[in-house]
Formats: structure tokens, sequence, C-alpha cells
């Protein structure tokens, strides 16, 4: 278990939580952040090199401040259809599902993956920085279900894999009587082993738009899961990735960020996620189930948004950054219409990118617009989303 305690590097905050692979990045020469309460790597040895590494053959990444709930009892899906915008009744087991939380208003209080592991047991993944918020509101929305909820976010780790050879580096630290079930997995689908000898989650998950694996284990064996990856995916093209590389990978990827993309301002609808929201969702007498936040987006469904997520296209070598705002055009009296929510220059693509929340009659996909970049109006083209999509 890892608990609070004080950071090596001073300029940190003494109350972050360190990683149980807190010692690897500090041989590895990470440099460190502080992120959402952990110390956490932003680099190792670039963001360029991590990210291209990621795109060409793998990087490895330690998502351990990720939060992770265990919902369990007889109760415990129907909980959830309460609790979240998704169905997760119709959750098979062995699958993962993309979801969100919700406030009563609509307002998006943080964007979840949750596992199915048997029939009566559930694992929600939530970000760093909202595990209190989503776990407070579990507990809330689980009054009255025959289900209890525990938070295993301090004794698990989270160790990724992802790129085109990840599957190849998974494979060779996974137990042989288990190695066809981990990479027969299809995308978003999960299954136990044993790798490294520790036992297991091991899912098709990720969130950097290439192939990968991430795998739940207890924190004590992550090291050894960790050491093991390196040696066998060093000599493939495995790198260490840090937060600053995983960031970059998932913008070209057109994924949302809490905190930028999503907000508790913002509906699921607002940033185009409406597809997880499950108005359909029918109690076991037929009738439509109420979940919290149902009544709101029942009312959005269907209507024109006020603003749209959009991606954008930089037509000159200066990047958008977050909050920056989106214009009409050049022009000087050009009028704002929106504004960006992440933007940087793309490794992958050779020049900027950006998503933004724009008034719905300019987010048609070729509209020319403007980001005024520090002063500087620079020329910008609306593109679908996302910028980047991994060859088949």
């Amino acid at each position: 278990m890892t608990t609070p305690t004080a950071p090596t590097d001073r300029s940190l905050p003494v109350s972050d939580i360190l990683s149980p692979l807190h010692a690897e990045h500090v041989a590895l020469g990470a440099t460190l952040t502080s992120f959402a309460g952990w110390q956490m790597p932003l680099r190792y040895a670039g963001d360029l090199a991590e990210h291209v590494a990621v795109r060409t053959a793998a990087g490895l990444f330690d998502l351990s401040h990720m939060g992770e709930l265990e919902i369990t009892g007889p109760q415990a899906a129907a909980a959830l259809d309460y609790a979240l915008v998704g169905d997760l009744t119709a959750l098979d087991v062995g699958r993962a599902r993309y979801t969100m939380i919700v406030a009563e208003d609509g307002g998006v209080l943080d964007d979840l993956v949750v596992y199915r592991l048997a029939p009566e047991s559930f694992v929600v993944v939530a970000n760093a920085s909202n595990v209190h918020v989503v776990h407070d509101a579990l507990a809330e929305r689980l009054e009255g279900f025959d289900a209890t909820m525990v938070d295993a976010s301090l004794t698990t780790a989270l160790i990724a894999v992802q790129g085109p050879r990840a599957e190849e580096i998974v494979a060779s630290v996974t137990d042989p009587a288990d190695r066809a079930a981990v990479t027969g997995l299809a995308y978003y689908t999960a299954t136990h082993g044993t790798v490294s000898g520790t036992a297991a989650l091991v899912a098709r998950t990720g969130y950097t738009g290439e192939d990968g694996f991430e795998m739940f284990m207890p924190a004590e064996h992550a090291v050894q899961l960790w050491r093991d990856l390196l040696a066998v995916g060093t000599p493939l093209g495995l790198v260490p990735a840090g937060l600053s590389a995983r960031d970059s990978l998932r913008l070209e990827a057109g994924m949302p960020l809490y905190g930028n993309e999503l907000d508790r301002r913002t509906t699921p609808y607002d940033a185009g996620l409406g597809r997880v929201v499950r108005l359909t969702k029918t109690a076991p007498d037929g009738s439509p189930l109420q979940f919290v936040g149902r009544a709101a987006l029942a009312s959005r469904h269907g209507s024109e948004p006020a603003r749209v997520l959009v991606g954008l296209e930089g037509l000159t070598r200066r990047a958008a950054r977050h909050g920056y705002a989106v214009l009409t055009g050049t022009a000087a009296d050009a009028p704002v219409v929106g504004h960006v929510t992440s933007g940087a220059p793309s490794p992958t693509l050779g020049h900027p990118i950006a998503m933004a929340y724009v008034s719905p009659e300019v987010s048609a996909p070729g509209a020319d617009l403007a980001v005024d970049v520090r002063g500087r109006r620079e020329p910008v083209r609306v593109v679908r989303l996302p910028f980047y999509r991994r060859a088949r």
C-alpha cells in the first residue's frame, strides 16, 4: 500500500502520494511532477521520443494514480445503472464500458471505465483528480441497494503498455497458461491472468489511440512487472513514457480530458459523447429506469447544443493552447465564437492541433476560423475528430 510520505524532490508538495513505482522513476531519471495529489513522472528521455515510441513501437506507463472502486453485491449492476449514465446490467462479464457519472443537472462529474469481473462484481476506474468526488457520489447513490463499495485505489497498481508491439511485449511476461486468453482479448475486454508471476486483471484498453493493455495488480508486485516489461520490451523499442506524452497521444486520438473537454458545466451531449447516455434503460417491469441526471439529459437529447466540441487543424506553426479564444477569422474585428480546450503541436501529423468548443454555426468540418495565440490571430480549420486513427 502506498501512503503519503515525504517526497525526495523538495520542490514538490510534501503531501503527495508516491506511486509504488516511485523509486523506479527516480532511477530512470524521470522528471517528476505533482499531479492530482500524486508524484508522477512527467517525462523521461523527452516528450517527442516517448510520443513517437508509442506510435511506432511501445510505451510503458505508470497509471497507479488512477482510482479503483470495487462495487460488489446482488444489486451491484442495478446500483450502477442508477448511479451512472450507462447500462451496466447489459455489460457482459469480461467486458469494459466507457461511461460517465453526472450530477442531477447533467453536468459531468467524471468520465469512467467500468469493468465487469463477475455477475455481481465491477471495478469503476476514475480519474485521479476526481476519485473522492466519484467515491462520495457513489456512496450516496448506492444507499438502498444490496451492494457495497471498497476503495482499492491505494492498494492497486496500474501499469499500461501501449503501441503496435504491446501485444508481443505483454505476451512475453504472461504465464503460458494465460497467454492465449490475454493475446486473444478484443478491445475493451479483460481477463484475469498471471503476469510476472502475479495475478492481475489484464485489459485491452488505453488512452493513446494505439493498441495496448492495462494491468491492475496489488501494489506490492508492481516493481517486478515494471522491470520485466522493460527487460523484454526495450529490445523491441519500448520506452517508459510520462504524463506529457500521454496527453499529446490522447489529443491526437481526440480523447477528452476531464478539466479540459469535460467538467461540471458540460453535459455528455455538449462533448459529442451522447452515445454513452442510455435513456433507453428500463426497470424490471419495463418502465423507463430512473437514474441520476436522467431528466436533465432527456431534455437535452435531440436538441441543438449551445456549443460543439470540434477539432482544429493549425495552418501555421504556432500552436493553440487551453483557454485561447477562437474567432471567426483573422480580421481585427472578428468576433469570438469559442475557446480552445486542449492544443499542442502534433508529433505524428507535423502541425498544430487543438480541440475547442465553438458555436454550432461555425462547427462544420472545413470551416476556416482563427485562434488568438498570444495576441496574434492564427488561422485554423475545423476538422473531424479524431486527428489520428491507427491502421487496423
